[in-house]
């Protein structure tokens, strides 16, 4: 029966391989393919005015939402930072910061992205109870939506970028600020605006030196 099923499996790979060197090859997508090869972040504090409005806004955000979600849980929402809810935060930040005793440039710091951004989607990973997906694959999926929505407004033609701080894993300033509830966190804030600059490329990774291929 052993040789049997290796001898299925060897079948199977040989035909795959077949395949793939025939005519059944994927047809790629080019332009998706070098938007990927190129995307770059545009840094947070260089985006300007206009930002998308509610309806680009929404359509960024359908787009952010097909992203992989093992048992369609969804287990994350979107609250989307207009200015004034921005500026309400960033005082929430410094009076925070003031309360925890933190240094004034920390303070400072986790405020900036407040104090100078135009728009933002805060995106809250909301884990749902289940018996065989565990929280760690639902905080993934929260992660892979937050890539999705920089990409989906990179793509668009936006400038974005994906930022966290110490605030947005302060539990007071996410109840009060944010609305979170209880269990919920934040995966991501991607501010998008118009780009103003175009950031040089940076080093890459050595995608060779991270790769183990088990071919056995």
């Amino acid at each position: 029966m052993r040789r049997l099923a290796l001898r299925g499996l060897r079948t199977y790979l040989t035909r795959g391989a077949e395949q793939t060197r025939g005519h059944d090859v994927p047809d790629p997508n080019p332009a998706a393919l070098a938007f990927l090869r190129t995307r770059r972040s545009r840094p947070a504090k260089t985006l300007g005015l206009p930002v998308p409005d509610e309806a680009t806004l929404a359509d960024l955000l359908t787009l952010a939402a097909r992203s992989p979600d093992h048992g369609k849980l969804e287990p994350w929402r979107f609250v989307v930072l207009t200015k004034p809810a921005l500026a309400r935060i960033a005082g929430l930040v410094a009076a925070r910061g003031a309360a925890l005793g933190l240094p004034p440039d920390r303070i400072d710091k986790g405020a900036s992205q407040f104090v100078t951004g135009n728009l933002a989607v805060a995106v809250v990973c909301s884990p749902k109870p289940h018996a065989t997906i565990p929280p760690i694959e639902q905080h993934l999926s929260a992660g892979a939506v937050c890539l999705a929505l920089l990409n989906a407004a990179l793509a668009s033609g936006w400038g974005a970028n994906w930022l966290s701080g110490w605030p947005s894993h302060d539990p007071w300033v996410c109840t009060e600020g944010l609305g979170l509830g209880p269990g919920e966190f934040v995966a991501g804030i991607i501010h998008i605006g118009t780009e103003t600059c175009a950031p040089p490329e940076r080093p890459r990774p050595d995608v060779a030196a991270l790769t183990t291929w088990m071919r056995a």
